[in-house]
């Protein structure tokens, strides 16, 4: 139970963590996008962190709780 827990808080903190980013890259054109790559590597990470943030506390919360 503790693997879906974590599964879902992953994905519901990937989903956060893109819209976040929708938010922060919004007046950016869709070609800035596609071409600039050190994008890549400062916000691909952020939403990868934030899955890992959202994951980890959703298993914490399911061991306090259950």
């Amino acid at each position: 139970m503790v693997y879906l827990v974590g599964t879902i808080g992953f994905f519901s903190g990937f989903v956060l963590g893109i819209f976040i980013l929708n938010a922060l890259l919004s007046d950016r054109s869709r070609r800035e996008l596609l071409e600039d790559r050190g994008l890549k590597w400062t916000y691909g990470l952020f939403a990868w962190i934030i899955a890992g943030i959202t994951s980890y506390a959703a298993v914490q919360s399911y061991y306090i709780y259950f």
